[in-house]
């Protein structure tokens, strides 16, 4: 029989490693956050050139603004004729204040001198204040702080026997799901955006429902095998639900990697940059409940009993 609960250290090792590259990743390069959490401008502009550069497009545009520009390449498809594609360029102007009219011609001035776009080319604006980043910002945290306190709530009240600590171990897996995502964001500096949020709180309904199923066996465990002790109790409720866990896990990782392969494919990037989130949180949620929420909650049970055993020992 494994010994998950024996090698909880080995597997607690692995996750600080993690976190503490975030760590290291968010003193480097601090968090990127995106225009609808920051601020700023964003232009599309239908480029005649499929063979752009956008990286040396980007470095002239924000020569020419003084401001930071991130420029990425990205197709579409023309809507009367899904045959044809649409070569784009996206430029992402974060600051503390959008981009003003002329900035803009400036930018479209610039693309058509230099770039060779077309007077008539297709192109959108959108334009985010930072007010309204800090405000989505706060309304992203909050959906998230009410997630974990009706989380608390559910799983305390289904699982009495477990008592109160139960919930606060599954918070504490939660957490450990959202560092590693933000580890992985920091490191990469990928930027954070409404997409991420959306693909957090997925991830948390996903990875307490199967840690509660880790929880449901050692509940009924504990009835069936009273005389057993908790770490072989423990051990043995995580391996009869490993299996079931793992395929859970690979048949809906599979079905989002082929989404977000299409979707880098094709270049979709509103899928990519919610799917992608969402396998890294998957792994992490999936790692979690099983080799570190039940382990923690029996070393908690442990330190309590011989606390409880101290105190009688005190009294007598």
């Amino acid at each position: 029989m494994i010994d998950i609960v024996g090698k909880r250290k080995i597997f607690f090792a692995i996750s600080i490693v993690v976190i503490l590259i975030g760590i290291a990743g968010v003193i480097i390069n601090g968090f990127q956050l995106d225009i609808q959490f920051q601020g700023g401008t964003l232009i599309k502009v239908e480029m005649n050139d499929e063979n752009f550069d956008p990286e040396k497009i980007g470095a002239a545009v924000s020569s020419a603004l003084n401001k930071s520009v991130s420029a990425q390449k990205m197709e579409t498809y023309n809507p009367g004729d899904t045959s044809k594609k649409i070569n784009m360029l996206m430029l992402k102007v974060s600051s503390s204040e959008t981009l003003t009219d002329n900035e803009i011609e400036t930018v479209f001035n610039l693309l058509r001198n230099d770039f060779g776009v077309k007077a008539d080319a297709q192109n959108q604006i959108q334009s985010v204040q930072p007010f309204i980043g800090k405000e989505m910002m706060q309304r992203a945290l909050l959906a998230a702080l009410i997630a974990v306190v009706l989380i608390i709530i559910y799983v305390w009240w289904r699982f009495k026997v477990m008592s109160l600590s139960a919930a606060v171990i599954g918070i504490l897996a939660l957490l450990h799901d959202a560092a590693v995502m933000l580890s992985v964001y920091a490191v990469f500096k990928i930027p954070l955006n409404e997409a991420f949020v959306a693909a957090i709180l997925t991830i948390l309904g996903y990875s307490i429902n199967d840690t509660i199923i880790v929880y449901d066996r050692i509940r009924e465990n504990s009835r069936l095998l009273r005389k057993t002790p908790l770490p072989e109790l423990v051990n043995k409720s995580i391996l009869q639900t490993l299996k079931r866990s793992i395929n859970t896990m690979l048949t809906t990782l599979i079905s989002i990697l082929v989404v977000y392969i299409f979707a880098a494919v094709n270049n979709i990037q509103s899928l990519t940059e919610f799917t992608f989130p969402l396998i890294i949180g998957m792994i992490a949620g999936s790692y979690s409940s099983i080799f570190i929420a039940s382990p923690l909650w029996m070393m908690w049970r442990q330190a309590r009993s011989r606390k409880t055993v101290s105190a009688k020992r005190a009294g007598a």
